[in-house]
């Protein structure tokens, strides 16, 4: 799902989980509100919000950190493409 129909959809964060609010702020380029919420939750699906966060800001070694803590590898698509695949992982 695109950035832009995921925001039609979701005017407010307030009906979405905590790892996809953060997805929403980042969607809204409020990089550090998403990045606060994820750090302060202890999940593999935050793990890799917050992996994507830290690959977006150009951190590649924190980056890389935490997709080993979430289990996934460091992907090589574009960061849009990556944005969505949680989204859509995280909406299951």
């Amino acid at each position: 799902m695109s950035k832009q129909k995921f925001l039609r959809q979701h005017p407010s964060p307030d009906d979405l989980n905590p790892v996809l609010q953060a997805l929403w702020h980042d969607a809204n380029d409020d990089w550090d509100t998403a990045h606060q919420i994820v750090q302060a939750i202890d999940s593999w699906q935050a793990s890799w919000v917050h992996a994507y966060l830290h690959r977006k800001e150009g951190d590649v070694a924190n980056a890389a950190f935490w997709y080993r803590r979430a289990g996934e590898p460091m992907p090589e698509s574009p960061l849009d493409r990556e944005w969505e695949d949680l989204v859509r992982q995280l909406s299951k």
